[in-house]
């Protein structure tokens, strides 16, 4: 029997997808679907206060159209997303998990900390929006730094070994700053190829949205 795919929100971006990215296929053991929510691009997505309505009437439809080609749940492509988790799914023909950041809902008897895209637009709401304390610990990429130029700035080439530094460096600052964390989650669908550096660096447990969405996709087909 073949399997159902899971679909991916995906925002409208132009720059590389590496293997372990959400947006790359080859990221995932189970197959998966794609659509782009036409003009809505990371800076609609990533920022403290969004045009609500707007973004959510893109996921509406997209959902839609990715559903009614047969996903039987939907991921999205970007963490800070997790502002719409309740909304879409109470509109959503199929069940939704939309950020890395639902895991700490899942994760009480931990200490989690986040290393987020942008520690300043990553506001208390959007944790509290997938249950999650609003004063969960977290640290952000650089503003200035090559994944920003990358990710947040749309731009065309990906140093990867640069941003793999960058990651590994926000960890560190991380645990320094928050000596309690034993578990981090990252909040950016873009960061987990830099998942298994991070990991060796920090000696902690990483979770990131391929994990997410891995579960998320067993329950999914187990329920049908």
């Amino acid at each position: 029997m073949k399997q159902a795919p899971l679909g991916i929100l995906m925002l409208d971006t132009r720059f590389p997808r590496i293997v372990g990215d959400v947006g790359n296929a080859a990221s995932y053991d189970f197959p998966v679907i794609f659509r782009t929510m036409e003009g809505i691009g990371s800076a609609d997505a990533v920022a403290a206060h969004p045009d609500r309505p707007r973004v959510l009437a893109a996921l509406k439809a997209n959902a839609e159209a990715l559903a009614a080609e047969g996903a039987v749940g939907l991921g999205t492509s970007c963490g800070f997303l997790a502002l719409y988790q309740d909304d879409l799914g109470a509109v959503s023909p199929v069940p939704v998990a939309t950020s890395a950041l639902l895991h700490i809902r899942d994760l009480k008897d931990r200490k989690v900390g986040v290393i987020t895209a942008s520690a300043k637009n990553l506001t208390p709401g959007h944790f509290e929006a997938v249950g999650a304390p609003g004063d969960t610990p977290m640290v952000g990429l650089p503003e200035d730094s090559s994944f920003a130029a990358t990710f947040l700035h749309n731009g065309l080439t990906l140093d990867r070994e640069a941003v793999e530094r960058e990651v590994v460096a926000a960890g560190r600052d991380l645990v320094a700053r928050h000596p309690e964390v034993d578990t981090v989650v990252l909040e950016c669908t873009n960061l987990p190829p830099y998942k298994p550096a991070l990991q060796k660096a920090l000696g902690l447990p990483v979770l990131d949205v391929l994990d997410l969405l891995k579960d998320f996709y067993r329950e999914v087909s187990a329920r049908r």
